[in-house]
């Protein structure tokens, strides 16, 4: 489980605005390199969404199924908000739902598609399987 810890108005590429979800794990401990001593730490990531400020603001503490993985990347220059401190990383972390949607990603699909796929739905037609 993952919880819902705040939210953040982001612009698209477009220009528009959208609110992502900031979603935090749950507590790990993790062996410090430099001390050897254990620390407690959870891995947090966002998402994007399609919901206004107040839904956002609703749902501040709510959990979702699944979980945060770190997953490798391109590296990448991040700043330590508290020291100022520049870093170079070649990980991000990701949200895994722990059951994907089964909903159709409308951003890959043409209305003429979604159409054909609603009108097989209704005639309980072969093309479509649950």
């Amino acid at each position: 489980m993952v919880r819902i810890m705040n939210y953040k108005e982001r612009e698209s590429d477009d220009g528009s605005t959208f609110f992502a979800l900031i979603i935090q794990g749950g507590v790990e401990l993790v062996k410090s390199n430099a001390t050897g001593n254990f620390y407690a730490t959870a891995k947090k990531t966002s998402i994007t969404s399609t919901f206004d400020e107040e839904t956002c603001k609703a749902l501040l503490g709510s959990e979702i199924p699944g979980k945060i993985v770190k997953k490798p990347c391109e590296p990448y220059t991040f700043t330590v908000k508290e020291t100022g401190e520049i870093i170079e990383l070649s990980h991000r972390y990701e949200y895994i739902p722990e059951v994907p949607s089964e909903r159709i990603d409308m951003s890959e699909t043409t209305v003429d598609d979604f159409l054909s796929i609603e009108k097989a739905q209704e005639k309980n037609h072969p093309l479509i399987t649950s």
